[in-house]
């Protein structure tokens, strides 16, 4: 083999070395860019999730502030329902009072 044959062998050679780490540098590339892709997917399905939770809370907080307005408009009633019956029992002992008399 001459010196010009050996020379082109060894250029060709070095040109496949360089086309394979090319190749191994471009699916490396493409295996972080799915990665970076796969991660960006978990942050965003991670901030639905975290809506998600936000948005439970408010409706369970909504849930609670309605039962305690629903308590307090009870209390209240029985409030009203205890007055009348604190009158009806004032206008019982006036008109016993006033047989009575």
């Amino acid at each position: 083999m001459s010196e010009r044959e050996r020379e082109r062998e060894r250029t060709r050679e070095r040109t496949r070395k360089r086309a394979r780490e090319s190749r191994r540098e471009t699916a490396r590339e493409r295996e972080r860019a799915e990665e970076r892709e796969r991660e960006s997917e978990r942050v965003g399905e991670r901030a639905h999730e975290r809506e998600n939770a936000r948005q439970r809370a408010r409706e369970r907080e909504s849930e609670r502030e309605q039962e305690r307005e629903s308590k307090r408009e009870r209390a209240r009633e029985l409030a009203r329902e205890r007055a009348r019956e604190s009158e009806r029992a004032r206008e019982r002992e006036r008109f016993h009072s006033l047989r009575v008399d």
